[in-house]
């Protein structure tokens, strides 16, 4: 369980992203799904959708701006598209979405409801109040533009909601979680990432209950009244709440940075990659076509499968799987990410068949890095690394928008 809040730096990025890549992210997005709903069931798919760091982890190792707002909006279209189109068989739902999309998420709730028998009017209210606790008790200066309830076929839930700061620029994204949450009003939040501006009102905070007590009890007087003592409450700094906890600081530069990246897991990730031996992963090294670069890419994407929570705070490491769609940390290279594609999709087929070779083998890509970084100390060159999938770009079919 990842109970936990932070914040992070989500420069505002604009466009769309293309067919070839929107095409491969729902692929790549739905085996991960699957594979964690083999190896984990269902449920730890809602849990890993409501850690932040996580899902800024997954949206890069798909192929996506690795610091943007755009990884959201991106990721939850990707994941709709791909676990809707299979719901009844892995018992998961995605509802909602950006902008009119996301007024739906009642409509398309009942639907489910209906169909399966859960409370609707539970889940729809559930719903509302979840968007309306980030629009109005956590008035932080960021308008709710997309949100996303992926609901399993239990009724446990998770939401995914975002919010724009026009001014500023910056988005916020939001996590929450039905598992073990016991109040939408007190610590609800299982994450929170945005831009930190500093201050702001929380009243879901747990020691905001006082100030949440006293608004109460100002709506049974007189207006007048009651507006000049809430002006004064929320003047005063001891109730306005600094969101901290699990954090996830995305800077304003648009390329990935030595700094960015934790060096010691990129090179146990690159040391995997270039010096496995074939009796470690036989039944991957025969498949047609794999080279050392698409095991650089299966072990990141492995560790967004395996890995624990610790894993995830250096999310930019990720994008050194199939690259960026804006060019950084270098091009997304289409052989490689087909190759990734292909194994993954053909490891669950044949682990669903009984021939779990392949799929241990994924597994063994992850452990192994975590081996080599216990006992070795493989701290890799960021520079030379990133020249070396450039130089590569055009044999790798390399693409960027």
């Amino acid at each position: 369980m990842f109970k936990s809040t932070g914040h992070a730096d989500l420069p505002l990025h604009t466009g769309t992203v293309p067919k070839w890549l929107a095409d491969r992210m729902m692929q790549t997005g739905t085996l991960i799904v699957e594979s964690i709903i083999e190896n984990f069931g269902k449920k730890e798919v809602l849990v890993r959708l409501s850690d932040p760091l996580w899902f800024q982890s997954l949206g890069a190792v798909m192929g996506m701006d690795w610091h943007s707002s755009g990884i959201t909006t991106s990721v939850m279209y990707a994941l709709k598209r791909g676990i809707n189109a299979r719901a009844k068989e892995f018992g998961l739902c995605i509802c909602g979405g950006r902008g009119k999309y996301s007024r739906r998420t009642p409509d398309e709730l009942q639907f489910l409801a209906d169909a399966t028998g859960l409370d609707g009017t539970k889940l729809i209210n559930s719903s509302k109040l979840v968007a309306k606790v980030d629009s109005t008790a956590v008035q932080d200066g960021f308008q709710l533009y997309m949100h996303n309830f992926i609901l399993s076929s239990e009724g446990d839930w998770t939401v995914v909601q975002q919010g724009m700061n026009t001014e500023t620029k910056t988005a916020r994204r939001y996590h929450w979680s039905s598992e073990n949450l016991r109040s939408f009003i007190n610590e609800p939040h299982t994450g929170v990432t945005g831009e930190n501006r500093g201050l702001i009102l929380n009243l879901t905070a747990n020691n905001a209950e006082t100030t949440r007590q006293r608004i109460l009890d100002f709506s049974k007087e007189n207006p007048d009244k009651a507006l000049k003592e809430i002006q004064s409450v929320v003047k005063h700094d001891d109730n306005k709440i600094i969101v901290t906890g699990r954090n996830i600081t995305m800077p304003a530069h648009h390329e990935v940075r030595a700094e960015d990246v934790n060096l010691k897991r990129l090179g146990a990730v690159l040391a995997t990659a270039y010096e496995s031996e074939p009796k470690d992963f036989e039944s991957l090294l025969l498949t047609p076509g794999l080279g050392p670069r698409t095991i650089q890419a299966l072990t990141l994407v492995s560790e967004v499968i395996y890995g624990t929570p610790s894993r995830f705070t250096d999310p930019a490491r990720f994008s050194f799987a199939h690259g960026g769609k804006d060019g950084h940390p270098f091009p997304v290279p289409l052989k490689v990410y087909d190759n990734s594609i292909q194994i993954l999709r053909e490891s669950i087929e044949r682990s669903k068949m009984g021939y779990k070779d392949k799929s241990l083998a994924i597994k063994r890509l992850h452990t192994t890095a975590l081996e080599i970084e216990k006992y070795c100390d493989p701290i890799a060159d960021f520079d030379k690394t990133v020249e070396h999938d450039r130089e590569h770009s055009t044999e790798w079919e390399g693409r960027t928008v």
